[in-house]
């Protein structure tokens, strides 16, 4: 039996692999598993995906869940905790901003699913590979724009961009993949 065709990226280690076949492109919703992703994609900037990947039951321990409402009331001693933490990516900004977007989660007068998927197109051009993937799109430069408005640091364009691909709001799964969808 032949293994599935991939997006090339899925096919490099086994956890992309596992990534790429069950969870990437799939839709997500709700307040924490939204949060956990936006988190996390602003975890992984400037590092490898694998590196978050692999270190994602750490956050989700170190991070409670990525319940907005228990980060948003970290303090200075959690912080500590954070930066002596090696589960997890220790880096002081990065850190300082989910707990500042937790806060932000709380000011929201909307669902935080709700405003994320506003940002969903209502058509996605399938890439033909991985060269046609963009970085960055109008889409999420307006997510980055609103997010940035109403408070949230650390999630550019090509951060949101990412996210959108990650909870499935766009369906980047190259043409020749078997993850690739018809109505997407």
């Amino acid at each position: 039996m032949t293994d599935p065709v991939r997006c090339p990226w899925g096919d490099s280690t086994p956890d992309y692999a596992a990534y790429h076949d069950t969870e990437w492109g799939v839709e997500v919703r709700g307040e924490a598993a939204m949060f956990e992703r936006m988190a996390l994609e602003s975890f992984q900037s400037g590092l490898s995906w694998i590196t978050i990947l692999r270190k994602r039951e750490n956050f989700r321990a170190a991070f409670a869940g990525f319940k907005p409402e228990a980060v948003a009331a970290f303090g200075p001693d959690d912080v500590t905790r954070l930066m002596a933490d090696a589960g997890i990516v220790r880096n002081l900004a990065k850190i300082n901003a989910t707990i500042n977007n937790a806060r932000a989660v709380a000011e929201l007068d909307v669902p935080l699913d709700d405003l994320l998927w506003s940002f969903a197109p209502e058509h996605h051009e399938r890439p033909a590979t991985s060269a046609d993937v963009p970085a960055v799109t109008p889409g999420s430069k307006a997510m980055a724009k609103e997010l940035k408005r109403r408070g949230f640091v650390f999630l550019g364009p090509t951060t949101c961009y990412a996210l959108m691909q990650a909870t499935g709001m766009v369906d980047d799964h190259v043409a020749a993949c078997f993850r690739a969808t018809s109505d997407r």
